[in-house]
Order: C-alpha cells, then structure tokens, then sequence
C-alpha cells in the first residue's frame, strides 16, 4: 500500500518533470486533488524534533537510533523510539557494521573477576594508528570495568614500560588506586619493573590467557568504539594533532556520549551515582614510581575515600 505523501512527492514530481498537469497525475495514482494540495499539519514541535534529529545523526554518524533517542531524551524531549528511526530511514542514515569473527585457539580454564565496584578492576591495552603520512604510533588506552569510564588514552612513537608507570600513576593520582588490572601478556605489561611497582602498590595484575583477547572484553569493546567513531574518521597531520583530538573525544565519551550497557547514562554520571558518601577513612600510602625505589614509606597527602 503507498501512502498519501508518497503520491502527493510522486505527483509533485510529475508536474515538476513535465510529464503532465497535477489533475492528470492525481488521476493517475488515484489521489484526491484536495489531498494533493492540502497544507501539511506538522506543528513547530515535530519540525524542531526532526531537525535534532538530524542534527545529532550528522554530528554522530556512528550512533544508532537508540543512542540518538537517549541523547534527546537528556535534553529534555519527549520522543519515542520509532520516531527517531522513522526519521532517520527517511534520511538515509544508517549504520552498517561488520562484525569480525574470531577462532578461538582453545577454552580459557582462568577464572574471570568480574568488576562489582568502581576501582574494582581496571584494564589497559594498546591500539595502533597512523598518521597522514604513514607513520604509525600507539595510542595504550585504560578503562574502569565497571564505570566503563575512559581514565587514560595516551598517543606516541613508542610506549616503554617505564611510561607505562607514568601514566598509570596520573591515573591512579586522578582516580584513585584500584585493586586489580587486567591486561593481556604484552611485553610492556609483563615487564618487571611494572609487575614490581604495581606489587608495592599493592594491585593485583590479572593476566589473560595467551591468545585469548575475549578475556578481556571490556577493553576490546572500548577499542571497537574508539576506531569505529573516531580513528577511521579521522586523518590526523601529526602525532599532536591525535593526542589534542584524542583527549577531546576521551571527554565526550566520558560526559556526553550515553552508554547502552548503563541504562544510557553517560560513565561519569554512573560513576558519581556509585559514590556513595562516607566517613572518610585513612588509606594505605601511595609510593610513585620515582621514589618507590629509594623509600619504602611515603605518607600522600591526598586520602581516598572508602567505598562499598
């Protein structure tokens, strides 16, 4: 069955091409000529919705519908579901995406901690890129399992062991220390020097099983995410370039960007959500990694609150 507006652009079309006067096209496709050129009823509010809509497709145009009617419903509209994905169809926006398949090279016997806290379980992986002109850097991203929250994402040349600690330990200076990091059996993350400071820290490291990347789902996901909608859109001129852009779409992520698997709350309201107010308590001292090496006791200044 063909609807009315589908005849009346069909009409609209003919007229337009010449191939007769609107009474013949009407005619032809059977549409009333009162419905023909009946003034279209759509209030201001529908006009405005559609327009964000659009709007927001275009600026994300790797979002699908639902993230795209969550992200309205954040600033305050009142719209269902298929509203948006009519509007988007009509537009032509769709996402595609392949799915890749991955063998598995045996079944993984290691138990798996799931993360029932915030700074229960970190995870940290690499990811490569390239530049415009082909010289390819690491960006080692680190992730909070369960706030889903993006705590580091830091782009160069190359990525020692040694700034591995370094970035790790902002991390840990920002958020707090967690109890546990997962990670896979890379050479920066098996390195001793690693295993050792995370040792004085008192962080468990939690090793996947080798070749064995669905152990670690969480980062992968994170990963999926980050080339999907920023690293296979962008073309980035120098290695600073990436480290500016990269930032800029850790914080939209952690702020702006609503995450299904949270209810489409966006990982830094979640976070503030399982902040549950305590009586502060004292915390173990935090050594870093310059002068772990040379004192065994460092009082930090900063305490970190207890949580549930």
């Amino acid at each position: 069955m063909v609807s009315s507006s589908t005849k009346r652009r069909a009409v609209k079309y003919a007229v337009e091409e010449g191939l007769g006067s609107s009474a013949v096209a009407c005619r032809a496709l059977g549409l009333p000529r009162p419905t023909y050129y009946r003034v279209s009823q759509i209030c201001d509010e529908a006009k405005e919705m559609r327009q964000e809509i659009l709007q927001l497709s275009e600026k994300h145009p790797r979002y699908g519908y639902r993230r795209i009617t969550a992200m309205m419903r954040r600033d305050g509209y009142v719209i269902n579901e298929k509203r948006v994905l009519r509007v988007r169809r009509e537009a032509g926006f769709k996402v595609r995406k392949k799915q890749r398949r991955t063998r598995r090279v045996g079944l993984s016997t290691m138990r798996r901690r799931k993360a029932e806290k915030r700074k229960d379980v970190w995870s940290w992986d690499f990811v490569t890129d390239q530049t415009a002109n082909g010289s390819q850097f690491r960006i080692l991203t680190l992730i909070d399992e369960h706030t889903r929250e993006c705590l580091a994402t830091h782009a160069a040349w190359s990525i020692r062991a040694v700034d591995v600690i370094t970035i790790i330990e902002a991390a840990i200076e920002r958020y707090g220390a967690p109890k546990h990091i997962r990670s896979d059996n890379g050479p920066e993350f098996i390195a001793y020097a690693v295993q050792d400071w995370l040792k004085d820290l008192e962080i468990e490291i939690l090793y996947i099983k080798p070749g064995s990347p669905w152990e670690n789902a969480y980062i992968e996901s994170f990963h999926d995410k980050l080339r999907d909608e920023l690293l296979n859109r962008e073309i980035f001129g120098s290695l600073r370039e990436a480290q500016i852009i990269l930032e800029s779409w850790r914080c939209e992520y952690n702020d702006d960007r609503p995450h299904s698997s949270l209810g489409y709350q966006t990982p830094s309201e979640f976070a503030a959500s399982c902040e549950i107010p305590l009586r502060p308590t004292a915390s173990a001292p935090f050594r870093s990694a310059s002068t772990s090496r040379t004192s065994n006791s460092i009082p930090n200044r900063n305490t970190i609150p207890a949580e549930l």
